[in-house]
């Protein structure tokens, strides 16, 4: 077995970290594994499933260790059981495999287990210092004299009876708040509190597979504000793919939180999942993976539309539409794709449209474009739209055409079209095949 424990350290001189921190810390826990439980002041977890998962027993202790400290924990340590490694915490040691647990143990303060706190002043006048000394005493008179619970969790930390936790559950829905240290004036200065409200989050949606598309941001203000501020304010992020990946959410939220002005100090937040969505795992390659590093594309566009706005970062989505001219619309690169794919066409397609089509001139009822045109491929009739309405200019955009792959001796492959149901039929250029 393998255990963690993490230590938050005291807000102050009297004061063990509030159920909210241990909370808070349990959820994030939960990304690692699904066992995970509160202990006192500190949160435990089993983690002998997660090793191989993680890379290693050094890469998830880095892991662990890295992104704890952004979350307050001052100590981390590991040992076989939760009752050693908390007890290790405590004495401020980290690494309880390191040799027998037994002799690791018995040169540690007795005030480092639970059990032992509150007898510990009749421990200390009867000359224990260590959890070896109250170990060694007598088992009869200590059951007598200080109660079964000292003598079971002397067994339980030492290995010798199995432990019973109540495991932490994640609830229904996320909503979490955190009270600043200090108050904040500046809305970007805001990330460094979120940041560890989205940790807490990442970690809930690790535990139930899932991806958020919407988060939002609640700020109080201070209670010695100007009526006029009001409250407090919010900020809703979304994206479009369900993802937990802490690190772009974040940069998702400073892009927005770099255009918020607050309207006073803000002194409390609280973070909600909006929309939650189960996400698709990908499994791991065994090759070497060049683009591992690398950002991928729909979350640069997500970031970079953030920044410039929606409407400037597009990207094009297929429409069920056989006129060339509408079978393609230009969407913001944030909302998500249609759910139903577009069927691709059987017939050639240029790689470039032109933005009208070019009218071409017609000798003896053939086409010119830089010389005759050589009919290879067709027609392909297009014929459609008496549904669809211009309303600026207040014309239907039907269309009755027959469309041509065509050769030309110094243009090279065209696509060109022949009106139809017009008294004078013609001839245009739409499209070039690269």
């Amino acid at each position: 077995m393998l255990w963690s424990a993490l230590l938050l350290p005291p807000p102050d001189d009297s004061a063990w970290p509030t159920d909210a921190a241990l909370q808070a810390l349990a959820l994030w826990a939960l990304q690692f594994t699904p066992r995970v439980a509160v202990a006192d002041e500190a949160v435990v977890m089993e983690l002998a499933a997660s090793v191989r998962l993680f890379g290693g027993r050094h890469a998830l202790h880095q892991r662990v260790q890295a992104e704890g400290a952004e979350l307050g924990v001052g100590r981390i340590a590991w040992a076989p059981n939760s009752l050693a490694a908390l007890a290790l915490a405590r004495a401020g040691m980290s690494n309880g495999l390191a040799g027998p647990l037994g002799a690791l143990l018995d040169a540690l303060p007795m005030e480092t287990l639970s059990a032992v706190r509150p007898h510990r002043l009749t421990l200390a006048h009867i000359g224990c210092r260590t959890l070896g000394d109250v170990r060694r005493l007598p088992r009869g008179g200590v059951g007598r004299r200080f109660g079964q619970p000292l003598l079971a969790a002397l067994d339980q930390i030492y290995g010798r009876a199995p432990e019973v936790h109540q495991w932490i559950e994640p609830p229904e829905r996320f909503a979490q708040r955190l009270e600043l240290m200090f108050r904040v004036d500046d809305a970007p200065a805001l990330l460094f509190g979120a940041r560890r409200l989205l940790l807490s989050l990442c970690g809930w949606l690790a535990a139930r597979h899932s991806g958020t598309t919407a988060f939002t941001l609640h700020w109080a203000h201070d209670a010695m504000r100007a009526k006029s501020a009001g409250e407090g304010g919010c900020l809703t992020v979304r994206t479009a793919e369900p993802t937990r990946q802490i690190d772009h959410l974040c940069r998702l939220l400073a892009e927005h939180l770099a255009r918020v002005e607050l309207l006073a100090p803000v002194g409390d937040l609280e973070l909600t999942a909006d929309v939650v969505q189960p996400l698709e795992e990908h499994s791991a390659s065994w090759l070497p993976d060049e683009d591992a590093g690398s950002e991928a594309l729909p979350l640069v566009l997500e970031r970079i539309a953030v920044r410039l706005g929606p409407q400037r970062v597009l990207r094009p989505v297929l429409c069920e539409d056989h006129r060339p001219e509408w079978m393609c619309r230009w969407q913001p690169a944030g909302e998500p794709l249609p759910r139903k794919p577009v069927p691709g066409s059987d017939v050639p397609q240029p790689g470039f449209i032109l933005p009208a089509p070019l009218k071409l001139l017609v000798r003896g009822d053939r086409p010119y474009y830089q010389g005759e045109l050589q009919l290879l491929v067709g027609p392909q009739r297009v014929e459609g739209g008496w549904w669809d309405r211009d309303e600026a200019q207040g014309q239907i955009r039907h269309v009755a055409r027959d469309y041509w792959v065509a050769q030309s001796v110094h243009a090279g492959v065209l696509w060109v079209f022949q009106t139809r149901l017009d008294q004078s039929p013609a001839w245009f250029l739409h499209g070039v095949f690269a």
